[in-house]
């Protein structure tokens, strides 16, 4: 692998994706929309970085991930035992009770450095099928249910975990108006609704989590609005193993009681509440504000 680059893995929802081949599933040809911002920022990556890339949500089998159930087989759970999802997965009783394209893709996030998820933002949230791929990925014993429970530590999550040392960052469209994710827009602000995925989807397994890359109004993108934004994006790809993570708090730092999970009364700024009080602003105040580091366009 070249000098300097990154192995990167990028999950992508089917709407926004390409296959192999360079057949959009997209058939909607506006510029501006992400199948050309994913496009250009691939050229950028492997143009100027020798970066070993991987794509998924290909047509060809993506329903084997998404269809199947992944989760651990009924028939693991011998005789009167009762079924606990996911438990069958690290039972040592147990073999072969991962489907062999699940482990394909749990392979494909260890191998990788950096994971990118691109999706268009759908009714605030991931579209299903992306947050099918992870309900079946994430498995038990690899994203969750790893290290020690006591009154010391509760597991190995939330800044540490299988995936401890990688990266990963979401790139994100939306047809709303920046104005529309502000504090005191209607529907709420984009790093409130992005909170879910990026500290409980990628923290919770170890990653460290990059600001989002957000554009706005992509439905009415014309062929002016492209450039800039993909401008942008060429900057965040160049950037990437430099940018500064958002700074979550690690939940066995000391930051947390266990086992109550509570964030310690002296952390916090004063008045500071909800998802705000989980990151760590008093150490980072001296970093790049965050409101510079989340991209949007």
């Amino acid at each position: 692998m070249p000098a300097g680059a990154c192995r990167l893995t990028r999950f992508l929802d089917p709407r926004n994706a390409a296959d192999p081949l360079g057949e959009k599933i997209d058939q909607q040809p506006d510029p501006g929309n992400a199948c050309a911002l994913r496009d250009d920022q691939h050229a950028q990556r492997n143009g100027r970085r020798g970066v070993v890339r991987q794509d998924h949500f290909q047509p060809a089998g993506r329903e084997e991930i998404v269809d199947k159930p992944v989760m651990g087989r009924c028939d693991a759970a011998p005789g009167d035992e009762r079924f606990a999802r996911g438990k069958p997965m690290v039972d040592p009783k147990s073999t072969n009770t991962l489907t062999e394209d699940v482990k394909a893709e749990i392979d494909k996030l260890l191998w990788a450095d950096t994971l990118i998820l691109q999706f268009p933002l759908w009714w605030y949230a991931m579209p299903a099928i992306l947050k099918g791929w992870v309900d079946r990925v994430y498995a038990y014993g690899f994203a969750y249910g790893v290290g020690e429970h006591s009154d010391k530590r509760w597991g190995d999550r939330f800044g540490e975990g299988t995936l401890a040392g990688k990266r990963a960052m979401l790139i994100v469209t939306a047809g709303g108006w920046e104005e529309h994710y502000s504090a005191r827009g209607v529907n709420g602000p984009i790093d409130d609704l992005l909170f879910p995925i990026n500290h409980g989807i990628l923290y919770y397994p170890g990653y460290d989590v990059l600001p989002p890359f957000v554009v706005y109004r992509v439905d009415r993108f014309g062929e002016a609005d492209f450039e800039p934004v993909a401008e942008r994006l060429r900057e965040r790809m160049r950037t990437l193993e430099t940018t500064r993570p958002i700074p979550y708090r690690q939940q066995n730092g000391g930051d947390y009681h266990i086992p109550s999970m509570q964030l310690r009364s002296e952390l916090g700024d004063p008045g500071a509440a909800g998802f705000a009080l989980h990151e760590d602003r008093a150490t980072a105040k001296s970093a790049t504000p965050r409101s510079t580091l989340r991209d949007v366009a």
